[in-house]
């Protein structure tokens, strides 16, 4: 029998896949840290409806344990930047994985509030240092060929942290239904305590993973070499590049070092994210950042549910809808990564933002023709309210009915567009002094649809929940305002074909999302600022972006209640529009760029920079050739391959 025999792979070819090979694990590393990003943001959604059942927390405490996460990556996000810069990207990849792994035990052996807090902040703080380390990491670490799919791998892994969350969570409710069958309401307690604590420990893996794959690669070249540790920078890049490669990428840090040496000698010897030649990539990642949140895709993610029940859904189907559309998120982020370095990130920019205008304002205009006959009983429903500030509302077609009956002098002309006797859904947006809330929307045709409203649910649990709230709020005169109905909005339910059109459409608000500002947003992140303020400059560019998502999540439930989705989804549609005319005109294209290279296209007076990606820029060759020229004999580094 004849047996084949593999030759045996020369230098050259083991060298090649020893670095492709290592481009690889580096893109799983950090890969992995999305991974975490997402599972941060969404496992509290499935573990939550069993931590409320089993933990005696109030629903104060309970909002201030989700939005402990936002606290600590406010917190970790403001310095990640300058720690990033005084101790280096791997140790801060370590430090965020770390942070996470203590963060799961932290949560799931927690018995009271305060350590889930604690639990939950480390969580935040670990999501707030990777969401600018991992990308920085891989913008400074990866070819300028490989750059662009390199780092969409962390936006890809963050929605597949997303649907793990969320496969997790509907694993876990399958297993509480079963155990729910068995009409033991003391076994179901315990293991609906045992689910929530469940679903956290799933996610400590992907943790672990992270912190030890973080120790195993490289430090990033470009601090290195900031460091004067050029030998050093000079291993890191052969690690993942050619020699000539690595050479030239060396020359051009070698360049731009000479160049800031120069600057730094003469009259403006600051290093301020406001000179003039840093102004314009600091500005345009701002905006980008800013644009990327006032899309709206943070609310529309999490009151997804909520939109498509008062688009005609039924709960049920529903929440299969908020599944098919973290699917969705996924599946196209999959194809971002394969265009990114192909067709460009101003390419996908421009396309995805134009789909997320068409798409939010066919969304804006299926809500105003439902939206149109919606009534407003709020009059009628502040009546119910008990001298105790309580609310507890049954919600079925004669309530409907009666409410819509009523003649308190506060009804719309519309009032006898429907009557309440066809399925109509109710929602109730209200205050206790500053602070708002709202209630889950009710379909008057589904059975034990009950509202209940009180002080707990609306008052923020301490000064920092409460900031974090509203900043300019009274806490404590909110403490003892009356409970003040601020609208009750009865809409007539549309039938399930006009929720599935909402949810295609949303869908789409998704793929578009997905395939252009989903994946681009970190890469104008990492890519756009110069060598020099690039940490400092992510860290402030993450905080207009943090800022402008909690300041629409401040705003969201009023702005629904006061003017109804169509309204907010043609300002979101409207915001997007900035967006489109940043990223089709002012954003330059930067595909095939090394970070030297796209730093002198904007300090060079921005000239225009080409987009073949096989091209070495004419600074790159005459650096090269230079090299070459000055010292004929190859450097003993080319004759073989070494490691940091």
């Amino acid at each position: 029998m004849e047996t084949k025999t593999h030759k045996p792979l020369g230098p050259i070819q083991a060298a090649a896949s020893r670095k492709s090979g290592y481009n690889r694990f580096l893109l799983l590393v950090a890969g992995l840290g999305g991974l975490l990003f997402g599972v941060d943001v969404g496992i509290i959604s499935g573990a939550l409806p069993y931590l409320e059942a089993t933990s005696g927390l109030t629903p104060g405490q309970l909002s201030f344990i989700v939005a402990a996460v936002l606290l600590g990556a406010a917190i970790s996000t403001l310095f990640a930047g300058a720690l990033a810069d005084l101790l280096g990207r791997k140790p801060m990849m370590i430090l965020s994985g770390l942070l996470f792994v203590l963060s799961v035990p932290a949560i799931a052996l927690s018995h009271g509030f305060q350590a889930l807090v604690l639990g939950r902040m480390l969580q935040g703080a670990s999501g707030g240092l990777i969401s600018v380390v991992a990308p920085l990491y891989l913008a400074e670490c990866l070819s300028a060929t490989t750059r662009g799919r390199g780092t969409a791998v962390f936006q890809w892994m963050l929605t597949l942290g997303f649907v793990a969350a969320a496969l997790i969570a509907w694993y876990f409710s399958g297993r509480v239904e079963v155990v729910a069958r068995l009409g033991d309401a003391q076994k179901l307690l315990a293991f609906k305590d045992a689910a929530w604590r469940g679903i956290f420990w799933v996610s400590l893996p992907p943790g672990i993973l992270f912190v030890l794959g973080s120790t195993l690669v490289s430090e990033s070249p470009r601090w290195l070499f900031r460091r004067g540790r050029k030998e050093a920078a000079l291993r890191a890049l052969l690690r993942s590049r050619s020699d000539e490669q690595a050479a030239i990428e060396l020359r051009e840090m070698e360049a731009v070092a000479a160049e800031d040496s120069h600057a730094a000698a003469g009259p403006n010897k600051s290093d301020s994210l406001l000179q003039r030649k840093y102004a314009l990539p600091f500005a345009l990642a701002c905006v980008i950042l800013a644009c990327n949140q006032a899309t709206g895709v943070n609310s529309i993610l999490s009151y997804n549910t909520t939109i498509l029940i008062q688009a005609g859904l039924d709960d049920h189907a529903a929440h299969l809808g908020y599944v098919l559309l973290t699917i969705v998120d996924f599946v196209m982020t999959s194809f971002a990564i394969a265009l990114v370095d192909s067709k460009g990130r101003k390419f996908l920019l421009t396309l995805g933002t134009a789909g997320v205008i068409v798409s939010l304002l066919a969304v804006g205009l299926v809500f105003q023709k439902t939206e149109r006959r919606r009534v407003d009983v709020g009059h009628q429903v502040q009546a119910m309210v008990t001298t105790n500030q309580t609310l507890t509302l049954a919600f079925n077609p004669q309530t409907a009915i009666n409410l819509l009956s009523s003649d308190g002098g506060a009804l719309p002309s519309r009032r006898h567009t429907f009557n309440g006797a066809t399925p109509s859904t109710l929602v109730v947006i209200y205050a206790c002094g500053d602070f708002h809330a709202a209630t889950k929307v009710v379909r008057s045709d589904e059975p034990g649809a009950n509202l209940t409203l009180d002080r707990e649910k609306c008052v923020p649990y301490n000064r920092v929940a409460a900031f974090f709230s509203n900043p300019f709020a009274d806490l404590a005169a909110a403490r003892v305002a009356p409970l003040k109905i601020e609208h009750a909005l009865i809409t007539p339910a549309p039938g399930a074909a006009n929720g599935w059109l909402t949810a295609i459409l949303i869908y789409f608000f998704m793929a578009s999302f997905s395939i252009g500002p989903g994946v681009c947003v970190w890469l104008a992140l990492s890519e756009l600022m110069p060598t020099r303020i690039r940490s400092n400059g992510m860290s402030v560019a993450m905080l207009f972006n943090k800022a402008v998502s909690i300041t629409i999540a401040a705003v969201f439930l009023p702005a629904v209640g006061q003017y109804g989705y169509s309204t907010l989804f043609f300002i979101f549609g409207g915001c997007t529009v900035v967006y489109f005319i940043t990223a089709a005109f002012f954003l330059p294209e930067t595909k095939g760029k090394t970070l030297e290279e796209i730093e002198e296209h904007f300090e060079n007076k921005r000239v225009p920079m080409t987009n073949d990606e096989s091209r070495i820029s004419k600074k790159s060759k005459s650096i090269l050739n230079a090299s070459t020229d000055e010292n004929p004999n190859p450097p003993a580094w080319k004759s073989h391959d070494t490691n940091p």
